[in-house]
């Protein structure tokens, strides 16, 4: 059987990519790959360790908190004069 190796960003139709599925598979190992559905951009397979890159959290709130340079810094807002609450027609 003959193997069919892809360009860096080259896109594959879906119907190659079912077709050709294991050489798919082992070309996201070294880049991810784009999947075309009627020549749009549908899908993108890409190795776990890509995925684990992207959807781990970069940092907590806390910490990004915790290291900036305004941590210490105090706001001090007026104090609002308390109104009466005005009269609504309903």
């Amino acid at each position: 059987m003959k193997t069919i190796t892809k360009k860096r960003n080259e896109k594959w139709q879906l119907q190659e990519a079912k077709a050709m599925f294991s050489n798919l598979v082992k070309a996201a190992y070294s880049r991810p790959q784009i999947i075309t559905v009627r020549g749009k951009e549908t899908a993108v397979i890409l190795s776990f360790e890509e995925y684990k890159n992207l959807s781990a959290p970069k940092q907590s709130l806390f910490d990004f908190i915790q290291k900036s340079p305004l941590r210490d810094f105090i706001l001090e807002l007026p104090q609002r004069q308390s109104e009466e609450m005005r009269q609504v027609n309903l």
